[in-house]
């Protein structure tokens, strides 16, 4: 290449992040300061956000693994809740997770950014942004420098520009929120448990979880942006609103309308049983990209907020290997060629599948007054809201409508995800409904109730990839964590019966009309066993999922059961017969005791 003058005095005028190749001997590990072209603190300078490389030695330009986190100072990544660590000098020591030990020594970079406001970034917490500009940064379209402040101009130029977008919960968000910008250089995002629609996520059906101040990521923030960025956060609780309604600001949050604008390939995880970003986020973004024609794959679980390492790490691990070859080096490997989705359908049982939902029956339920759950449904049901009682306690008789289905004469698989109308009516202008479809019977599950994640961590280490001083590539064990039941919540949704009509704008009801209501529950892939029976619980608030702090609505709700009903897939479980425990794709990592 022709190098040009205005090249050349870069060279002399700008730094880079390593010494001359000569004298490289290891990896190379420094920190660049991206400015995000905002000035969100309101502190007269453009805020940086704080990207930590980790990078083979010498010139050859490699791709880039990143994650977007604002955990990485406060609370931590991995089961083992890791944070990153400095040397006395400041440049990183520690990187949480597996990534740079097992990846870097193959030929990427791993590059961990701080959300604005969180860690060493300055700025207030505007996740998508922040990614963005690190990854304009990687493709020379964004400016950083060696310092927080001042310091000397750094480029990126051993980077091939090609950037892929993985994390767990808020950082798989914020990968889901990136690849929906549309942003030339990111090919590929892995969001695992990660959220897709905020309002959904935040909002149920019209009836908001928390109070605004308990919805922001304020807590993640650093002594500096807690109080500079006290405006910024007011500001968002503002556009957020109170009142539930579907506005122009969680339009803007919402990603999964956004899937046409996907530019990059998607590999998701999530887990069935996971309570803190519930699988209907899954279901709904999955629907969306299949409809975009994005190239995706899926790992599906039946466990809680989980990273797919803790469940299967062999596979995992080399699952990312293949997926990030193919899709940042352009390796034609041929794993975009391999079945869709890999499917946990019991505990440590999985099989690969095609697709996913599969081919069902539509079929509806409809309770009775007699407690029954059938074809056809009668009479109506009286509950009094008690929002101290969660669903696991509507499940034993408490505080709910119960209805149960004959037992099963053969197992049936529920896939996909589910529906209700419900018809019911209040003695006061506001009522939240709760909705949940249960397998009454007998079963050793995954721990997932009441936030479980269904696997607990052993005082045994594996090692994937090369440790280094400050560094260790050897991370506890888990193991499935199972527990007996005597039946399991499989499917949830909640609402605001206020907004019936429309999302966009809810109103007072009328005590003692009766309001017709159809919305989703979460999606799930659910063998019911021979036995068993369908259940099916109508409730109020959901003491287990709704912040107490919430005013109480004090209200009695109506159903009316002839024009309540529930209506899920249902398909034989023919894939049950052939599925075992899948065997790793390479070598088993080294264990050792407890160090």
């Amino acid at each position: 290449m022709r190098l040009t003058l205005g090249f050349l005095l870069a060279l002399v005028t700008t730094a880079v992040l390593a010494p001359a190749a000569a004298a490289e001997t290891g990896p190379v590990r420094a920190t660049a300061w991206v400015e995000t072209g905002a000035d969100l603190d309101h502190d007269g300078r453009p805020d940086r956000v704080a990207a930590d490389v980790v990078r083979p030695a010498g010139r050859e330009r490699v791709p880039v693994i990143l994650d977007v986190s604002p955990y990485f100072a406060c609370c931590g990544r991995g089961n083992e809740s890791q944070k990153k660590t400095f040397a006395p000098d400041g440049t990183p020591e520690q990187f949480p997770l597996f990534l740079d030990n097992y990846f870097v020594p193959r030929g990427y970079a791993v590059v961990l950014a701080d959300v604005g406001g969180t860690n060493r970034s300055s700025g207030c917490f505007d996740d998508v942004a922040d990614g963005n500009a690190v990854v304009n940064w990687l493709n020379g379209r964004a400016k950083a420098f060696d310092a927080p402040d001042g310091g000397r101009p750094v480029t990126a130029d051993w980077a091939t520009g090609d950037v892929g977008a993985i994390g767990k919960s808020q950082d798989g968000a914020t990968a889901i929120g990136m690849a929906a910008s549309g942003i030339p250089g990111l090919k590929t995002i892995v969001p695992i448990e990660g959220v897709a629609d905020n309002y959904a996520q935040l909002v149920a059906n019209g009836a908001p979880l928390a109070t605004p101040d308990n919805t922001g990521s304020a807590f993640t923030y650093n002594d500096r942006a807690a109080r500079l960025c006290q405006p910024f956060e007011a500001d968002v609780k503002a556009r957020m609103g109170t009142d539930g309604d579907y506005n122009a600001y969680w339009q803007s949050v919402n990603y999964v309308p956004q899937a046409g604008r996907v530019r990059a390939s998607v590999l998701i995880a999530q887990g069935f049983g996971d309570s803190v970003v519930g699988p209907d986020q899954f279901a709904a973004y999955w629907a969306a990209l299949g409809r975009a024609g994005v190239p995706r794959q899926a790992w599906l679980s039946q466990a809680g907020h989980v990273d797919p390492f803790d469940l299967q790490r062999a596979r995992w691990v080399d699952t990312l290997g293949r997926w990030f070859d193919r899709w940042l080096r352009g390796v034609r490997n041929g794993v975009e060629h391999e079945p869709a989705v890999h499917l946990e359908t019991t505990p440590d049982r999985w099989t690969d599948v095609r697709a996913w939902p599969p081919a069902t029956a539509a079929t509806t339920f409809r309770p009775a007054a007699d407690g029954t759950l059938g074809r056809r449904g009668s009479g109506t049901a009286t509950v009094v809201d008690d929002p101290a009682v969660g669903r696991e306690q509507w499940a034993a008789g408490t505080s709910a409508a119960r209805f149960t289905g004959a037992p099963l004469t053969a197992p049936v698989r529920l896939a996909g995800t589910p529906s209700v109308t419900i018809t019911a009516s209040s003695d006061k202008p506001a009522a939240r409904l709760g909705v949940a479809l249960v397998d009454y019977g007998p079963a050793d599950v995954r721990n997932t109730a009441n936030y479980g994640s269904g696997i607990k961590t052993l005082t045994t280490r594996s090692c994937w990839g090369v440790s280094r001083p400050g560094d260790s590539a050897c991370f506890l064990d888990t193991a499935t964590d199972l527990v007996h039941v005597d039946h399991q919540i499989v499917a949830t949704g909640w609402a605001d019966l206020g907004h019936h009509a429309s999302l966009r704008h809810g109103e007072p009801l009328v005590p003692g009309r009766a309001y017709p209501m159809t919305f989703t529950l979460s999606g799930l892939d659910h063998v019911v066993p021979a036995g068993h029976r369908l259940g099916l619980l109508l409730g109020g608030t959901d003491g287990q999922l709704f912040d107490p702090a919430l005013p109480v609505l004090g209200d009695t709700l109506t159903f009316d059961l002839a024009r309540t009903s529930i209506t899920v897939g249902l398909t034989q479980p023919e894939h049950e017969a052939h599925a075992a425990r899948t065997p790793a794709r390479q070598s088993s990592p080294r264990t050792r005791k407890p160090s």
